[in-house]
């Protein structure tokens, strides 16, 4: 089994690395997964900092509910390619 103590030191740097995808990602879809994916690291940390009530609500609201409502969203409009 990994250390906790190594899990605390690698869980924030891929969250942090979710975060520059979410930022730096040009197609919606896959930024919304990045932040599907940086959602659940974080209900990952928060299990691991023995709080499972906040890492649920992370898992359910952020990882799941806001992901699909924004899935939806990019999924209703029209995409427009840019010209080069």
């Amino acid at each position: 089994m990994i250390e906790s103590g190594i899990l605390h030191v690698i869980i924030p740097i891929l969250i942090v690395i979710c975060a520059v995808f979410v930022a730096r990602f040009k197609d919606l879809i896959y930024a919304a997964l990045a932040l599907a994916s940086l959602s659940l690291l974080l209900a990952l940390e928060f299990y691991l900092l023995q709080a499972p009530d906040v890492a649920i609500a992370e898992a359910g609201i952020g990882a799941a509910i806001t992901t699909t409502i924004i899935v939806l969203a990019v999924r209703s409009t029209k995409r427009i390619e840019e010209k080069r």
